[in-house]
């Protein structure tokens, strides 16, 4: 079994499509944690504010075969891959690590980690003390850093009190 964290994102009925997807990774994945909830402007775009969580879990999967399973749900979910990297969408799920495999060609660790709040927060709080393999730093002082040099919008919320788990 390796540890693996994803990051789930959704600006089009939020609730509703971040609970689906949730409901899918339960069944898929073992021991889930759930971060908390962070609301962030659209980045890169006008567009409506997205919800992400962090789910960090186990696999006895491949990397190939979790992002297959990734990929699979947001297709069920009605994700279009067609539009710009920058846009809405109904739900994103992004492989953000896969244990401490480097590998730029499948963006592991996912190089999102150091530039969005809304995929550094939810990390932190479920992997406090897990290193980032590149950086030599934990999940929890990057975070730390990165409040104190970075300007960024973030509203947590208590995950149970905004999704249908």
């Amino acid at each position: 079994m390796v540890d693996i964290h994803i990051n789930i994102g959704s600006n089009q009925n939020r609730r509703q499509n971040m609970s689906a997807a949730i409901k899918v990774l339960k069944s898929t994945f073992a021991k889930l944690n759930i971060s908390s909830v962070f609301e962030s402007p659209a980045e890169g775009f006008s567009g409506d504010d997205f919800y992400n969580v962090g789910v960090s879990a186990q696999t006895d999967l491949s990397v190939e075969d979790t992002l297959k399973v990734l990929r699979k749900i947001e297709k069920n979910q009605g994700r279009d891959r067609t539009q710009p990297k920058f846009s809405s969408r109904k739900i994103d799920l992004d492989l953000v690590f896969y244990d401490n495999v480097v590998d730029e060609g499948m963006n592991l660790p996912r190089d999102d980690i150091l530039k969005y709040a809304f995929v550094l927060a939810p990390l932190a709080e479920l992997n406090t003390d897990f290193v980032h393999p590149v950086e030599n730093q934990s999940y929890q002082s990057l975070w730390q850093s990165f409040q104190m040099n970075k300007e960024y919008e973030l509203t947590q919320y208590n995950v149970n009190q905004i999704l249908k788990l």
